[in-house]
């Protein structure tokens, strides 16, 4: 049941660790600017570096999906590199090198949208799949099933940094301990980082590639050929 079922928890742990590694991070943004680099508004200069990056990373999805016929292998690559950015942003600050930061910043952005793009896209060959494995099409179940990973690994990202926070000893706007400055240091770069690295192990394994969601799609069709 667990193999036949495959493609289904593979979206699901990947969503799961997709919501834990965003929102953990994304929570993090503004403490790391406010207190690790000193200066809020640096987090204007880093949103803006990271616009264009997102939008030509979204649109290289069907190139790369095209060379590898495999949307899993596609995702595990973009978070992969996505991965390797955010580790090498912890040797990096903007108040020292702030141009290799905000590049660093881009490319990071760039695989994650190509990520974004290619995770999503694995939603549509699950329906199939489900269709094709049980002869009932669900397309709500498939995304709400997909959203709930999402939701999940957002609570646990955010009240697990929370959390780790609150036991370090922070309190907004004041200095902060090496402790707490740590935790939001690791919390925006390697935390993040080895997260990404692991859902790109994780997706590697998804084997519905473009050849078998073919067969599977003219499956379908035949059967339904035939109960006509």
């Amino acid at each position: 049941a667990v193999m036949q079922n495959r493609p289904y928890i593979l979206a699901l742990i990947g969503q799961v660790l997709f919501g834990f590694t965003l929102y953990g991070r994304n929570a993090d943004i503004l403490y790391y600017f406010t207190y690790v680099e000193g200066n809020a508004s640096y987090y204007t200069t880093y949103s803006m570096c990271i616009i264009i990056p997102s939008i030509i990373g979204a649109a290289c999805f069907q190139p790369v999906f095209r060379k590898l016929n495999n949307k899993g292998r596609t995702a595990s690559i973009f978070a992969f590199l996505t991965g390797i950015s955010m580790l090498a942003m912890y040797f990096f600050n903007v108040k020292d090198s702030a141009v290799v930061f905000y590049i660093l910043a881009g490319v990071t952005q760039f695989f994650f949208s190509g990520f974004n793009t290619a995770i999503y896209a694995i939603i549509p060959d699950c329906v199939e799949y489900g269709e094709w494995k049980t002869g009932l099409r669900n397309d709500g179940f498939q995304y709400a099933f997909v959203s709930l990973g999402n939701k999940i690994g957002m609570a646990i990202g955010t009240s697990v940094l929370a959390a780790a926070l609150s036991c370090a000893g922070f309190e907004a706007n004041i200095e902060q301990n090496e402790a707490v400055l740590s935790i939001m240091k690791h919390s925006f770069s390697t935390i993040p980082g080895v997260l990404w690295i692991i859902t790109a192990v994780v997706l590697f394994f998804y084997r519905l590639n473009k050849k078998s969601y073919n067969k599977i799609v003219d499956e379908i069709k035949e059967r339904k050929a035939e109960n006509v």
